[in-house]
Order: structure tokens, then sequence, then C-alpha cells
């Protein structure tokens, strides 16, 4: 388990500039197999399929007989036949829930709020311009925590 007694000094700036260079390249193997994921799995429900049971339904609604389609068929049937967390999955999907957009505003806001921190940090841009926005993203940050809360 991880804790501060387990942490390892580093002892000098090439032993930390190494382990920083093991570190961005652990990385970048882990990006590129998610990215790999990805694609596969994108080929995958791209893929078209010839079953009995879902192309003839498939066909009628004038849709391609795609794995994609027919796990989203199927995930529509689960959630007529009564299963919540279905109907909740396609909802979320289908962008018929107010949560996304609060969480898209929340990270752009966040975005704005770190790129004028660090400005405000560097000295890159520090206008009156540059803190009116800072206080308007803080601002903006402080009401949507408040009215989440009272939600």
């Amino acid at each position: 388990m991880a804790n501060n007694e387990n942490l390892k000094p580093i002892r000098n700036k090439s032993e930390a500039r190494e382990l920083g260079r093991k570190g961005g390249k652990a990385s970048g193997e882990a990006r590129r197999r998610k990215a790999d994921f990805r694609k596969t799995l994108n080929l995958l429900l791209t893929a078209e399929i010839d079953s009995p049971e879902w192309t003839p339904i498939l066909e009628t609604l004038g849709l391609d007989s795609t794995l994609e389609s027919a796990v989203n068929a199927a995930m529509i049937k689960e959630a007529l036949a009564g299963d919540v967390k279905a109907y909740e999955a396609i909802a979320k999907y289908a962008g018929q829930t107010a949560k996304p957009d609060e969480d898209l505003r929340n990270r752009e806001a966040d975005t704005e709020l770190k790129q004028a921190r660090k400005q405000a940090v560097t000295g890159e841009n520090e206008t009156d311009e540059a803190l009116g926005k800072l206080d308007d993203l803080l601002k903006g940050v402080y009401d949507n925590a408040i009215k989440q809360e009272t939600e």
C-alpha cells in the first residue's frame, strides 16, 4: 500500500531525470495501448454481422446490420423489459441527461481556471482582463458548486 513510509528519496537530478524519462515512456506506451484498444473496438463495432435474430429487425429499421446496431438494439430491448440500468445507459449516451453537460461545463471552467492561475503565477498576460477573467471563473466555479450542493 502506498504511503510516505514507502517513498524512496531521489538522490540527485540525473536519477530524477531518468525516472521521469522512464515514466514518460511508460505513459506513452499506455496511451498507445489504450488508443489501439479503442481503434480495435470501433472496428469490431462497425463490422457487418449476419445474425438471424437482429439482421431482419435492423434492416427493417433502415439500419446497417453491425455489431454496434445490434448492441444498441439489445440495450433498448432490455430497457423495454424493465432494466433500469439499460435505460440509464441509453439516456446517458443519447444525451438525454443534464449531467454530461454539467460535467463538460465544469471541465471547461476548470481548464480556464488552470490557465488563468498559470498566467497569474508565471506573469504571462497579467492584465486587468486576465485578472477579471480569473475572478469570473472563480465566481462561476463557486456558483456551480453551490448549485450542485443544493441539488
